[in-house]
């Protein structure tokens, strides 16, 4: 699609959305600030772009931050799972070709040693690996649960590690339970699961754990479907909802006091694809979105979100370094390499 024919589809889809302001779209994307208040960025869309008959990718799902200060990328190209990078973009080294349904990237540190944890949708399992992509434990579906009676009805999404090394698997894609193991492996409980209530979740697509408060850490689960997180006790016990209206959240991630997610989508201006990032303070309150609405409250839940500008092509993750720069992984996207936000 051209950018006239957009920007009429775009004229028409916001008739009669008073409160929903024309989609801007950059002519340039190198002189872009985005965001708000504390947190705005510069972006750079030509950060880790690669020869893609050589490294492919095909949807980049998710990316983390190791101990040695490299960048993975996590995509569903099996001709290299993961892609690692140090934070210029330079192209470091590639592995795994086992991983058709790569989804969930999760980092865990143990005895100083990096592990990673990867959900597959296709396999329905979750594998932990080395650093460097090492086998070391595979989890299939939680048949001692009770809520399963085929591998199939499985499809986690992602997975948190707790402070004792407890395992916390999200089935976002399946039957929307939490399930928690122990660090060996061995199954504990089942929480959340599909229905309408409170404590159930309703696409379960992303889990981290939440230490912005030491005394009391916690699990924040993303219910995507309801526009909100969700937060439980490291027992699964349901604590509180956090709406955020408007925004699909995919993964929470913490960096520091703050709450990081990438939106897959927000209201839409016609059915072309959108999304956002969105960041939250220690008080899960709204500061700033990334080409999104600027953040508002009316009471104690934000005001409507939105994408404000084209920049973004349904982001799935954020990446925060060292730095605090960000690198935002895309769904879906036509293949794009991850773009990083330096951030000013």
């Amino acid at each position: 699609m051209d950018r006239r024919t957009f920007v009429q589809k775009t004229l028409i889809a916001a008739t009669g959305i008073a409160a929903m302001p024309p989609l801007i779209i950059p002519e340039r994307t190198d002189e872009l600030v985005l965001g708000h208040n504390s947190h705005q960025y510069n972006l750079d869309v030509n950060w880790g772009n690669l020869n893609p008959k050589q490294y492919p990718v095909k949807d980049c799902h998710e990316m983390v931050q190791d101990s040695q200060g490299r960048i993975l990328l996590l995509t569903n190209e099996t001709k290299n799972n993961v892609l690692v990078y140090d934070k210029s973009g330079k192209l470091l080294k590639t592995w795994g070709t086992e991983y058709p349904g790569a989804h969930g990237l999760t980092l865990s540190k143990e005895n100083g040693e990096d592990f990673l944890f990867i959900s597959d949708n296709n396999r329905h399992q979750v594998i932990k690996t080395t650093i460097d992509g090492k086998v070391v434990m595979v989890l299939d579906y939680p048949k001692e649960s009770g809520h399963y009676q085929k591998p199939e009805q499985y499809i986690p999404t992602e997975v948190a590690i707790g402070p004792n090394g407890d395992i916390y698997v999200a089935d976002g894609y399946g039957e929307q339970w939490i399930s928690q193991y122990s660090h060996s492996g061995s199954f504990i409980r089942s929480f959340g699961g599909r229905g309408n209530g409170p404590a159930n979740l309703q696409n379960a697509h992303g889990i981290c754990l939440d230490t912005r408060n030491i005394n009391d850490p916690c699990l924040i689960v993303s219910a995507r479907e309801e526009n909100a997180f969700k937060r439980y006790s490291l027992t699964g016990e349901y604590m509180e909802t956090i709406p955020l209206p408007g925004a699909h959240v995919c993964r929470p991630v913490i960096h520091g006091d703050f709450l990081y997610a990438a939106v897959l989508k927000s209201r839409a201006y016609g059915d072309d694809p959108s999304g956002f990032v969105t960041i939250l303070d220690k008080e899960n309150k709204v500061v700033s979105n990334l080409a999104g609405s600027t953040p508002t409250y009316t009471g104690k839940i934000p005001d409507e979100m939105y994408q404000t500008m084209k920049v973004f092509i349904y982001p799935h993750d954020v990446c925060i370094d060292d730095d605090e720069n960000m690198y935002v992984a895309q769904w879906n996207s036509g293949n794009v390499y991850p773009y990083k936000l330096n951030r000013i």
